[in-house]
């Protein structure tokens, strides 16, 4: 998308959802969505149009990508249409006895075994990501996410912006975890997605930075401090220069230029696409609040530095909800005056200051996970203390069976 016709603030949206497909009995994973998406166009591509959303692949080959055909003018509605592309693909997967699972990470895949990267059209980007990183870890081939892509449209509409995202990147863990197990067992994080995406790049720390992005509001000052940087950083592991481009960043936000938005990477995927659209759509009306300087100035969001809010990311990926907030100039910046704050609090208080704002579908789903807690902590509390593989079995059928019924897990 060319600058000149980029959507101003909040005239678009792109949402993306990542998800697993499993064998339907045994819940292995299943390396054919080449199959799948060969079998809806009439041959292998990387994407297919399917009405309003587009299929995709990515890196790894048991992994589908449903995302919108282009910004949507609304949330609204949304999650029926990623509803009805689920079902649409989990009838295809039927005939290769596979279904789709939700959640951002398999709970038993074992990456170095099982890995099978996509081997067609865009091979080449994702040979040299796995030449420089190899890929066969749970932080490159088991993660799925909700990416939402929100539009800018010059400097000042993206500094606004880029500053309003920041600010919020540190609380999405505690909305949206849900990933509290890997490899069979659980380590006490309730979002390992985001604990493993932090490090699978490390040899090259230019690339992610402090996932929290840096405090740059204009193009210029952008490229310049985050983009040149990471592409200098890998160049000397790819002399061809082929991953230099604007999606090499992997901060928790990404500014796409070339598109006019910036892409919000930090939300694990949840068990329906009620449940993240949901999730989208509060996240998207807080936004939208700091951007009108609803609470605080633009100049004063501005002035927040990286590193406690990186501080803040890691200790909302322990303690989720109940990680208290102590940082009274942070919390004033949502209209906070008190100087301590649990973020489970401050996530309730924000709801019901935005609460018109989010359309009436994703009321009800928004009240019951901020009173249950997030997908990884109900997932967590329906496990039995010592729990194994026919407990995580029983767990995640019924995860696949919400994603088909479209209803949310309690």
């Amino acid at each position: 998308m060319r600058q000149a016709e980029c959507l101003q603030l909040f005239a678009g949206y792109g949402i993306e959802l990542e998800y697993m497909i499993v064998d339907r009995d045994s819940l292995d994973i299943r390396p054919v969505t080449d199959l799948l998406l060969e079998q809806a166009a009439g041959g292998i591509v990387n994407e297919v149009e399917v009405g309003p959303l587009c299929w995709s692949n990515e890196l790894v080959l048991h992994v589908v990508e449903l995302k919108t055909n282009g910004p949507a003018r609304s949330l609204d509605g949304l999650a029926s249409v990623f509803q009805d592309g689920v079902a649409q693909i989990n009838q295809r997967l039927q005939g290769m006895h596979a279904r789709l699972l939700g959640t951002a990470m398999h709970p038993w895949m074992d990456p170095h075994r099982e890995t099978v990267l996509w081997p067609h059209d865009n091979s080449p980007i994702y040979a040299a990501y796995n030449r420089i990183f190899d890929c066969r870890g749970h932080g490159w081939s088991n993660l799925q996410s909700m990416h939402i892509n929100l539009p800018f449209r010059g400097d000042e509409e993206f500094g606004r912006l880029h500053a309003a995202i920041r600010l919020v990147l540190p609380l999405l863990p505690a909305l949206a975890a849900s990933s509290p197990v890997y490899g069979g067992g659980a380590n006490g994080l309730l979002d390992n997605r985001l604990e493993f995406y932090g490090h699978n790049q490390h040899m090259i720390p230019q690339i992610a930075g402090q996932i929290i992005p840096e405090p740059v509001f204009s193009q210029k000052d952008y490229e310049e401090q985050i983009l040149q940087r990471s592409y200098a950083a890998i160049a000397p592991y790819d002399p061809q220069g082929i991953l230099q481009d604007e999606w090499l960043n992997s901060r928790g936000a990404i500014a796409r230029f070339q598109r006019g938005a910036i892409e919000i990477r930090l939300l694990d995927l949840q068990e329906c696409p009620l449940a993240d659209l949901a999730i989208a759509a509060l996240v998207c009306a807080v936004i939208r609040a700091l951007c009108r300087e609803t609470w605080r100035s633009l100049h004063d969001q501005q002035q927040i530095g990286t590193e406690p809010l990186a501080e803040l990311l890691v200790r909302v990926l322990q303690h989720g909800g109940d990680e208290i907030i102590a940082a009274p100039d942070y919390l004033a910046c949502f209209g906070h005056t008190v100087g301590r704050l649990p973020v489970s609090s401050l996530w309730r208080y924000l709801f019901s200051a935005v609460e018109d704002e989010v359309p009436y579908v994703y009321r009800a789903p928004l009240r019951q996970i901020l009173e249950q807690g997030s997908l990884a902590q109900r997932m967590l509390r329906a496990l039995p203390p010592g729990f194994g593989r026919k407990d995580l079995h029983h767990l995640y059928r019924r995860l696949a069976d919400c994603l088909e019924q479209g209803v949310l897990f309690a």
